[in-house]
């Protein structure tokens, strides 16, 4: 591997790692990948506890043509998914979780509530993307309909989440942006109410306030 390569599969690595740490995933569930350049995906294997990855078991697929051309491990076995992601939309990052709110929800709903600005962030209210078999091309073509229209995050019914990025560190906190979502709207349900919703013009002004957020 190239450098580029080595610091791509670390940060795999590391935010697969920061998955189990953050309770997002339970065991191997849930992956992780990043694309290097325009055609090499790595992506995290399947059935391997991540606290035993390391440099050499990095798992790299050619975009175009779904063949893996780095390592010996089985890629996730969600590897449909990611590279439909990275064919279907401008993402370099892609984290899927089982995260407990968020699938929790996605058993409830067809579309997540714009209960906080941070929807915005998320391109819109968050859509549930139709139950198909992990794993399959039905599954794929169901979480690119749910990310339509620009949508950097989806729920997968019964499933879990998805959450997309330039970057791994952006895709990652989009992903915890969702869960901490998801459990905000448990919490207002739970009363019994219903709880206040933005409107779009307010998620509008919210993402332009984006635009000049941090340090410059």
């Amino acid at each position: 591997m190239h450098d580029a390569e080595q610091q791509t599969w670390s940060d795999v690595v590391d935010a697969a790692r920061r998955t189990v740490a953050d309770g997002l995933v339970v065991g191997t569930s849930g992956n992780v990948s990043a694309l290097v350049g325009d055609d090499l995906v790595l992506v995290t294997p399947t059935g391997v506890p991540y606290h035993r990855l390391g440099p050499d078991d990095v798992v790299g697929i050619d975009l175009g043509t779904g063949r893996q051309v780095r390592g010996t491990l089985r890629p996730t076995s969600e590897l449909p998914l990611h590279l439909a992601v990275y064919r279907g939309t401008s993402a370099r990052a892609v984290v899927h979780t089982h995260a407990p709110h968020a699938t929790a929800v996605s058993t409830l709903v067809a579309e997540l509530p714009a209960v906080h600005y941070m929807t915005a962030e998320l391109g819109g209210p968050v859509r549930v993307a139709d139950y198909a078999l992990y794993g399959t091309p039905e599954l794929a073509d169901a979480v690119l309909h749910a990310l339509r229209d620009g949508r950097s995050a989806c729920l997968l019914r019964n499933h879990g989440m998805i959450s997309l990025g330039d970057t791994l560190e952006r895709a990652y906190d989009r992903g915890a942006q969702l869960e901490w979502m998801c459990r905000v709207w448990l919490l207002a349900t739970s009363t019994g109410s219903t709880p206040a919703t933005l409107s779009a013009a307010e998620l509008a002004a919210a993402a332009g306030k984006f635009t000049g957020y941090g340090q410059p």
